[in-house]
């Protein structure tokens, strides 16, 4: 298990997150409100954009487009880090 930084884009703290946690929950740790449902990737209730870093996806194909994959949206219920990450609500 490898442990990244993640910040919400817009706000000061940086949230604690590692390699085999989703990044909603990561959040939900630390005390941070976000937009959830589902929590397997199909509702798209939680869609960020990924301003920076990378994710990775437990699941074969969350529920994005390859389109807005391309234009960086992630999933947080279901994204992992892979590096330091910055996210918007999208």
């Amino acid at each position: 298990m490898t442990s990244f930084r993640m910040r919400i884009d817009g706000q000061a703290d940086d949230v604690a997150a590692d390699s085999e946690t989703s990044l909603f929950a990561a959040m939900a740790r630390a005390g941070i409100a976000w937009p959830v449902s589902c929590r397997n990737g199909t509702c798209r209730t939680c869609m960020a954009r990924l301003l920076q870093g990378s994710v990775r996806y437990d699941i074969p194909w969350p529920g994005l487009s390859a389109e807005e994959k391309e234009e960086g949206y992630c999933l947080p219920c279901v994204a992992r880090p892979m590096a330091d990450v910055v996210i918007a609500q999208a």
